[in-house]
């Protein structure tokens, strides 16, 4: 069942090794099918070691439909995200190191790039510790969520959400990059911040990338 969908969870478990997000297996990747099924990756493999097979397949209360693998250890917590947000269809979960400093260090992880508003709608927030494996690492995902696209879970990684594998994946990338920024500008000085206006045309702007979306309104491009 669902082969394509699982095929393409492995190639993004294997673009958050490529770009840093994970190390070995760590992190995870869920999908919320069209007719409803979760589908996640087992606990503990490596990704490009990994096959269509090995991915879950499960109800919303997580009851196996198909898979003999372990499932992740995280999954009673990314299925309550699911049951909670019927908007969000994709979940990753990594140890991404930049994004996962700045929470050691701070509450919230304001705007400072268009690429992190453009990926994840606005400010992304700390969440408080939670144990690995918990509900509550679902629970405050939910409660911190909001309207961007990703949490900075304390002491642990980060959560990233979308409405499909590709904006979970690029919430989680570009919120990376900033952080990488952010940190490399705060170790010689203050780094500038960007205003509201600025923000918000930075999140409508990323409406229109991509192909197949129409070009980008002139009136918005002059805005700022």
């Amino acid at each position: 069942m669902f082969e394509q969908e699982k095929a393409e969870m492995i190639k993004a478990g294997m673009k958050m090794d490529r770009y840093g997000l994970i190390a070995l297996s760590g992190g995870n990747v869920s999908e919320r099918t069209s007719t409803g099924e979760i589908l996640i990756t087992p606990s503990g493999m490596i990704y490009e070691d990994m096959k269509p097979e090995d991915i879950l397949v499960m109800d919303l209360k997580g009851n196996i439909i198909e898979g003999e693998r372990k499932s992740s250890s995280d999954t009673e917590g990314i299925l309550y995200i699911f049951q909670n947000r019927d908007d969000i269809n994709a979940v990753i979960h990594t140890h991404q190191p930049y994004a996962t400093a700045i929470g050691l260090i701070q509450e919230e992880f304001e705007v400072n790039l268009t690429t992190l508003a453009n990926a994840c709608g606005g400010n992304v927030a700390v969440t408080p510790f939670s144990s690995a494996g918990s509900i509550d690492m679902g629970k405050d995902t939910v409660q911190y969520l909001g309207d961007s696209l990703a949490v900075i879970l304390a002491n642990h990684g980060v959560m990233a959400v979308g409405n499909s594998l590709k904006q979970a994946l690029y919430a989680a990338v570009y919120l990376e990059e900033a952080a990488k920024c952010y940190l490399a500008a705060k170790n010689v000085g203050n780094p500038k911040k960007m205003t509201k206006e600025q923000i918000t045309q930075a999140v409508e702007v990323f409406h229109y990338y991509g192909q197949g979306t129409p070009a980008i309104p002139k009136e918005l491009v002059k805005r700022v």
